[in-house]
Formats: structure tokens, C-alpha cells, sequence
């Protein structure tokens, strides 16, 4: 009896211990399954991932447009970049492109007397009449001599047509009775002479004023 209880207590703990044992089963093995390493994500050769809270990803990209439309500003050219301060000036005041504007000796000698005052019989800065001026400005720009009234710079000149004037020819009117008014043409239909109301100064043939007393031109060169 005691024998047989010896070798049943000997067999109840022979089963606890393979109990313990880990199970296998048939073609598996016994060696416990790797764990899962985390790796850095993969990408594949030349591609990359843009993020869209960049600064650079939220700046707006110019639109390149190819158009053959003229548009404002392409008639920007490189004489343009080269004139002087007073080329602009006057193509403003005659409406006239910058680069036609060329005659430097004419434009220095309008800066000059633009805006002297009006005087009858004058001949200076402090005051010039309109036969005077354009006695200056003729022999200064020009080397034109001319006679020292509008009636005689008049008969002594060559009529021509309105239409056919050009720069340096001479402009005349009937402001105050026959010929007493004369002025020097630019171009654009604009003409410089000294006014009596504003001095010397710039002014329209087809101003209301000038084309009711307009009588003719001329030209002494």
C-alpha cells in the first residue's frame, strides 16, 4: 500500500512538470516567434512628400502667360532709359514719344526762357515780347537772323501751308489788329511764344484763341 502511493504521488508530479513545458505541435517550432521591430517608413527612389502647413507650400506661384496682345508698358525701350529729365518734360507737354524729342540746343534754350514774363518791347529775363523771342530763339538754335517785328518777319520770310509745317517755322496771328503776334512751331500742332497774358509759355494752334486769329505761316530757313 505504501508503495503504491509513493509511485501515484510520483506520477501526479511527473504531470505537473510537463504541464509547464511550452506546447508544440507537429511541424512548428519551438523556438518563440521574433517580435516586431518599427522601422522608418520607405519611400520609393527620387520621390518626396511636400507638406502642405509649409510656408513655402502656402506662397502662391506667378502664372507664366505667353500672349502675342500688346499690353501696357512693352513699348519700353532703351531710349526711353537714356533720356534726360527734360526730354520727358517736353514730350509731355507736346505729346510727342520721348525719343523724338532730340533737338538738345532747342529744349535748353525753352528750359531757359520758360515762363520769363511779358513786355512789350523787352528783350531779357526780366521781360521779352513775341518778336524778341523769336528773334532769340531763332539765332540761338537755328543761326537764323531775323528782323526785329512780327510784320517784318513776316513779309521777309516764304509763306507756306499749315499742314506742311515743321520745326523752326514761324507762326503768325492777328491779336490786336493785322499781323502782331508770333510764335516758333515745335511739333504736334504746338508752337512757344511769348504771350502777353502768361509770358513765354507753350500753347495749341487749334486753341479757340490762336485758330480764330491764326493768319499764316512761315519759314525763314
Amino acid at each position: 500500500m505504501k508503495n503504491f502511493l509513493y509511485i501515484f504521488g510520483l506520477a501526479i508530479l511527473l504531470i505537473s512538470c510537463a504541464s509547464r513545458k511550452p506546447l508544440v505541435y507537429p511541424g512548428s517550432s519551438s523556438v518563440p516567434p521574433p517580435q516586431r521591430v518599427e522601422r522608418d517608413p520607405q519611400f520609393l527612389e527620387n520621390a518626396s512628400l511636400s507638406s502642405e502647413s509649409s510656408d513655402e507650400a502656402k506662397v502662391a506661384k506667378p502664372l507664366l502667360i505667353k500672349t502675342e496682345k500688346k499690353l501696357p508698358g512693352m513699348n519700353y525701350s532703351a531710349e526711353i532709359e537714356q533720356s534726360n529729365p527734360l526730354q520727358f518734360k517736353y514730350s509731355i507737354i507736346l505729346e510727342q514719344p520721348v525719343e523724338s524729342i532730340d533737338n538738345a540746343k532747342l529744349i535748353a534754350f525753352m528750359e531757359d526762357w520758360y515762363g520769363t514774363p511779358y513786355q512789350f518791347g523787352g528783350d531779357s529775363k526780366k521781360g521779352i515780347d513775341c518778336s524778341a523771342f523769336t528773334c532769340l530763339l531763332m539765332d540761338s538754335v537755328y543761326d537764323v537772323t531775323l528782323p526785329r517785328t512780327a510784320k517784318s518777319q513776316y513779309n521777309s520770310s516764304t509763306k507756306i501751308r499749315k499742314e506742311d509745317l515743321i520745326q523752326g517755322d514761324l507762326v503768325f496771328f492777328n491779336t490786336t489788329g493785322g499781323i502782331s503776334h508770333v510764335g516758333v512751331y515745335l511739333s504736334n500742332n504746338k508752337f512757344i511764344h511769348a504771350s502777353a497774358s502768361s509770358g513765354v509759355m507753350i500753347s495749341d494752334l487749334d486753341d479757340a484763341y490762336f485758330k480764330r486769329r491764326y493768319i499764316g505761316a512761315a519759314r525763314v530757313r
